[in-house]
């Protein structure tokens, strides 16, 4: 594999292992916010550049070409991972790993700083949707409804080991004999209605999100679902959405530390939910549009991305940045610092700049053969860049280091006086 040479300081500031930590998802770039993630945590701490694979390793790590460096931006092509069957469906960060979910139902473990294979697990639970990691466990949501925990040790010769799928049998027996226990939920994918319980999900589970010791989920069976984590119990199920759910954030930085859950829709809104004492409530709609699914940050199947601020600690935002960041859709985002990452249906990543309410194009990566489906990226305060990954339908994972610059234009927003 090709590794970038970077500077002694650099390098030793990138040799610092990573320490596991909750998973956030983003869904806006609110200037008011301390900081934000994107299907994960994106860490601060930082990775040592990739070194060269060993033989056994070179069928799953590849040499990338050179990237073109931008004006405003420079970023380097280090690797190209291939493990998967199936195209390429989430990213996590967990402690020194690197973990990738396929549609192909299996999850790989890429060991830092030299991103060989560790273990893959996950076979046989169905494709996988999305990924979550913390404390110690890692959270998989799959499209048969179910949420997977795997306990991570590296003490065992089984590092990920399968614990427990959500509902939990405890959970079951809990309910299943209550009368108001059930409710009728219409499916998505086929328009069924099925009576389930409370507990479960009726359809594909699309996202997940940690949060201060709970597990959220959202389906297209267009709930919400709350899990603690201490003991796996399912807490609270929101009918949240009038079409399936894509996304679902935390802003840690909430109300008291309490902390901001975001929904993202494919009926077109982006809904922000509050815990209080008893069950979550509606804090305020951010945005509708019709015609549009929108996914994390809020970025949309119209090529759009879209970030508001939130007034005071009320329940009324206000419209900051509405840019046009590609011709197709933005399939997923993530931010490092003031660094925006946008993957799109049109096989580049768009990386960006975030200056108070306003977003400014640094530059555009290309090299996937297919739709950017998902991306992470973790930031150096030292080098003053980060590394990112960006996994894709054309099955491969492709490792970036990224390092703005100054100069950059910024995108404004000709509709920021909007109110939501």
């Amino acid at each position: 594999m090709a590794a970038m040479p970077l500077p002694d300081r650099d390098r030793i500031a990138m040799s610092m292992p990573l320490l596991p930590r909750s998973a956030f998802v983003s869904s806006t770039s609110f200037s008011s916010f301390s900081s934000l993630a994107s299907f994960s945590s994106t860490s601060s701490s930082s990775f040592s550049d990739p070194a060269i694979p060993s033989p056994s390793d070179a069928a799953a790590v590849e040499s990338a070409s050179p990237a073109p460096m931008s004006p405003s931006s420079s970023f380097k092509a280090l690797a190209v991972l291939r493990d998967h069957n199936g195209s390429v469906s989430s990213l996590s960060l967990c402690g020194e790993f690197l973990l990738s979910a396929s549609t192909g139902a299996d999850i790989v473990a890429w060991q830092q700083p030299d991103l060989r294979r560790f273990a893959r697990f996950g076979h046989g639970e169905g494709s996988v949707k999305a990924l979550a990691a913390a404390g110690g466990r890692v959270f998989s949501a799959h499209q048969d409804g179910r949420v997977r925990v795997w306990r991570v040790s590296r003490r065992s010769e089984n590092a990920f080991k399968l614990v427990a799928s959500l509902p939990t049998t405890r959970d079951y027996l809990g309910k299943i004999f209550r009368h108001g226990s059930y409710d009728d939920v219409q499916t998505r994918r086929n328009n069924h209605r099925r009576r389930r319980l409370w507990i479960e999900h009726a359809d594909s589970i699309s996202c997940l999100a940690v949060h201060d010791g709970v597990v959220y989920s959202g389906s297209w069976d267009k709930t919400l679902k709350a899990w603690r984590i201490s003991d796996l119990r399912c807490l609270e199920s929101i009918r949240a959405h009038d079409d399936a759910i894509n996304a679902v954030a935390v802003d840690a930085a909430g109300d008291g530390g309490a902390g901001i859950i975001y929904s993202a829709s494919a009926d077109g809104s982006v809904k922000a939910w509050e815990r209080g004492k008893a069950a979550h409530f509606l804090q305020g709609i951010l945005v509708s549009r019709d015609g549009v699914s929108w996914n994390v940050y809020a970025a949309g199947s119209d090529g759009h991305v879209v970030g508001w601020e939130r007034i005071g600690r009320g329940s009324r935002w206000s419209l900051t940045c509405d840019v046009k960041a590609h011709d197709m859709a933005v399939l997923c985002l993530c931010v490092a610092g003031d660094l925006l990452c946008t993957g799109s249906a049109d096989k580049t990543i768009g990386l960006w700049r975030r200056a108070g309410g306003e977003l400014a194009r640094v530059g555009v990566i290309r090299g996937h053969e297919g739709p950017v489906k998902c991306i992470q990226a973790s930031w150096c305060r030292v080098s003053n860049g980060c590394m990112v990954y960006s996994g894709g339908l054309d099955k491969s994972i492709r490792v970036w280091w990224v390092r703005p610059m100054a100069g950059s234009q910024t995108s404004r927003n000709s509709s920021s006086k909007r109110r939501t």
